[in-house]
């Protein structure tokens, strides 16, 4: 475990602030509570319509992805951003059921591949740290 430095601590605050922007706000607290997904072809019917739900749901799964590439090509520190937010994991079990489908129509295998690569990792690094803290 490499110790984080400043300089991720700064990016991390970033990110929360880039979160804390309104329509991203809106656009999360949307796709956490709302957004009820399925297979991709219920998700299609809304995807790249323009309509606020077609935005949010691009809003959010992207700004994600973004956040955990940055940890995936250690650009941040990756037991600093799992210890500090699971939001990503949330969000990449609610894209799950319909990502294969997407990547398949857009021809496009590693749509959101960060995303899943980090809350799929993340997921394995918590139950490491439950086993270890009851060891003590």
């Amino acid at each position: 475990m490499m110790q984080p430095t400043y300089d991720d601590a700064n990016l991390l605050l970033r990110l929360y602030e880039i979160r804390r922007e309104e329509k991203l706000r809106h656009a999360r607290h949307w796709f956490l509570f709302e957004f009820q997904p399925g297979a991709w072809d219920e998700v299609r019917k809304g995807f790249f319509t323009g309509q606020d739900e077609d935005n949010y749901l691009r809003m959010v799964v992207s700004y994600w992805d973004m956040a955990c590439a940055l940890v995936k090509q250690g650009i941040l520190n990756k037991d600093l951003f799992y210890a500090t937010t699971g939001e990503y994991v949330v969000v990449w079990n609610k894209t799950k059921p319909w990502v294969a489908g997407v990547r398949e129509e857009l021809k496009n295998s590693l749509m959101f591949r960060n995303l899943e690569d980090i809350a799929e990792d993340a997921v394995q690094w918590q139950n490491r740290q439950q086993e270890k803290s009851q060891e003590r």
